[in-house]
Parts: C-alpha cells; sequence; structure tokens
C-alpha cells in the first residue's frame, strides 16, 4: 500500500532520489554498526539528539556507526539499540550496556531539565509578556511551572536512587527491599500532561500574531515526543535489562549462599575423620613419606597415597604444611612432633 502510494505521488512531481531512499527504508529492518551515521542521520533526524546524549561528536564524515563508536568510546549496541527503537526498527538483536544506557539517560535528565523545558518556560513568559496581562495567561504559566516539578522529581528521582540500585546490582549486590518491577508500575509517559497543557493553548487561549507563543507550542510538541521517546527507551530496554540482571544476581547470591550453608565446620570434619584417617595425618605432618607410613602402620603404598588423597579432598587442603597444620591446631598431633623441616 505505501508503495502505492509513493508511486502516486512520484508522478506528480516528487523527485526520484527521495523516493529511492524511501523504497529502501521500507525494507530496512534495522541498522547496524556497517550502515553510514550519515545515512542514519538523513532517515531520522531526531537522532542527532541520540547521538548528542551518548557524546558523538559531529564531523564523523563517511564513517560508519562502527567506526565512529570506536573513535568516541560509545557502545555500539547501545547505541544502536536506541536509533532503532526511536525510528520503529527492530531493536531486539542489540545486547545493552546498563552502564552505557544509564549514562544516557542521565545526559537526557539533563537536556530536559537544564536546556528545554527551561527555554519553552523563557518563551512562554516572554509571550504573556506580548499580550494582555491576564489571571488565565499567569494560570497556564503555573500549569506549566507544575508540570516541569513533576518532571524534576522524577527525573532526579531515577537519578539518585534508581541510577544507584542498578550500579549496585552491577557490583553484585543485590537488594530483598526493592525491585525494578516496584518502580516500573508507577513509571508512565510524562508527556500527557504536556500535551494537555498545548491543547488548552491552541483550543482555548485566544491570541494573535504571536510568533514566539507560536515558537513556544512547537517547543512544547518537540518536547513531548522526545519524551515519549525517552519513556519508551526507559520502558522497553532499560527496565527489562535491569530485570535480567536483577535475576542474574539474585541467582548468584543463591548459589553463594548454598556453597555458604554445604561447608562443613572444622569440628564436623574432625569427627567424620576414620581412625585410620587421623592416624595416617598424624604420620603426614611428622614428615613420614609414604613409603614410611606404609612401613609403620603395615599398609601398601597404594592404600596410604588412596588414605591421604581422600583426606586432601575431604580438608580441602593439599599440601603437607597446610594437613600439618590442621593436625597441630585440632590437637591431632603435638606441635613438638613435627618435623621443622616440612
Amino acid at each position: 500500500m505505501a508503495h502505492l502510494y509513493i508511486h502516486k505521488y512520484l508522478c506528480i512531481g516528487f523527485p526520484r532520489p527521495f523516493f529511492n531512499y524511501l523504497f529502501m527504508a521500507l525494507d530496512r529492518n534495522s541498522y547496524t554498526a556497517d550502515d553510514k551515521l550519515t545515512d542514519l542521520i538523513e532517515d531520522n533526524q531526531m537522532l542527532l539528539v541520540v547521538m548528542n546524549r551518548f557524546g558523538i561528536s559531529f564531523g564523523f564524515g563517511e564513517k560508519t556507526v562502527g567506526e565512529v563508536c570506536r573513535k568516541d568510546g560509545v557502545d555500539c549496541q547501545s547505541f544502536l539499540a536506541v536509533c532503532n527503537l526511536v525510528s520503529g526498527l527492530d531493536y531486539t538483536g542489540c545486547k545493552i550496556s546498563l552502564p552505557s544506557l544509564m549514562a544516557y539517560l542521565r545526559s537526557a535528565h539533563a537536556y530536559f531539565l537544564e536546556f528545554l523545558l527551561p527555554s519553552i518556560r523563557r518563551k512562554l513568559i516572554e509571550s504573556i509578556n506580548c499580550s494582555d496581562v491576564n489571571d488565565i495567561a499567569f494560570l497556564l504559566l503555573k500549569f506549566f511551572d507544575d508540570y516541569v516539578q513533576e518532571v524534576h522529581n522524577h527525573m532526579t528521582h531515577e537519578n539518585d536512587v534508581i541510577f544507584s540500585y542498578v550500579a549496585k546490582l552491577l557490583d553484585g549486590e543485590s537488594s530483598d527491599s526493592f525491585r525494578i518491577t516496584d518502580y516500573s508500575l508507577e513509571h508512565g509517559s510524562m508527556a500527557e500532561k504536556l500535551t494537555e497543557l498545548k491543547e488548552i493553548f491552541i483550543c482555548h487561549y485566544h491570541e494573535r500574531e504571536n510568533p514566539i507563543l507560536t515558537s513556544a507550542l512547537m517547543d512544547i510538541i518537540y518536547c513531548g515526543k522526545e519524551l515519549t521517546n525517552h519513556c519508551k527507551i526507559e520502558n522497553m530496554l532499560f527496565i527489562p535489562n535491569v530485570e535480567k540482571l536483577e535475576k542474574s544476581v539474585r541467582i548468584s547470591s543463591r548459589e553463594k549462599e548454598t556453597e555458604k550453608n554445604t561447608e562443613i565446620p572444622a569440628e564436623s570434619l574432625i569427627e567424620s575423620m576414620t581412625a585410620r584417617e587421623k592416624e595416617i595425618l598424624s604420620c603426614v605432618a611428622k614428615g613420614m613419606a609414604n613409603k614410611e607410613i606404609a612401613d609403620h602402620l603395615c599398609l601398601s603404598i597404594h592404600t596410604v597415597t588412596t588414605y591421604r588423597r581422600n583426606i586432601s579432598a575431604k580438608l580441602q587442603i593439599h599440601s603437607t604444611a597446610g594437613l600439618t597444620i590442621f593436625a597441630i591446631l585440632h590437637q591431632i598431633i603435638d606441635i613438638q612432633e613435627v618435623n621443622p623441616h616440612i
């Protein structure tokens, strides 16, 4: 169906090169590391903002995505995942680096809180000053200020609490009091209220020939789209990958706890040793070789070797010095009986 519409508009004068590119875009499944970064920008100019937040510099010429990411020290897979997601392409094959994605989200938070929203507010104030001062105008400005405070609280909470939680997970530290799903259940889009403000201005605020207000509304529309993309990235990339990390850390913690609980106390180890094992351990601590032990106890060398192997496995001590220390500490042998040349 899309190709039919393209043919229709091609017939009425749209340039063919544009539609050749559009046909390629329609057949594209996802961006890859081998694509030229300039092609991504031509395909979706909103990716300029994504580049900025990942710390990719301009002036990359004809380099591929992979080459640019290597040059600027950017995790290529995380960058591609965000680019594909916000462009409506398949992002599922990209492996996310949570540290890289958190750095991106922090940068996005700073962009909204320190640049875009303050810029909109300045334009709203200026456009209100250009009109007749009335209570409605100031109520609209208060509506915007209250909204900005909500966004500020939301993003500050993510920076200070959520990202700190994930950083601990990355260090292998689990938490029984919090899960990322606790946060995701409360995590919705931040764009709805901004859209409502825009609709109030457009539909109910009577104002003529006010280019500053028009510019502010255009910025509000853009900000709404950016916030929608931002929430998509958090909901579809960040939160699912944190859930995977949580699961991995919990499994690792359980395994460590199991190992800890299955460790046999030293007293139990002593109790589990047979009289013959203690006798052979005593001989080992005295510095006797296997043949000497065999002759002393009237055993074969093979039997002594087997006993020594079993003793080491049971105690998890494999050196003669270690076995000697164990025997002394647990009073199997007196220190005076130990050969000082062991």
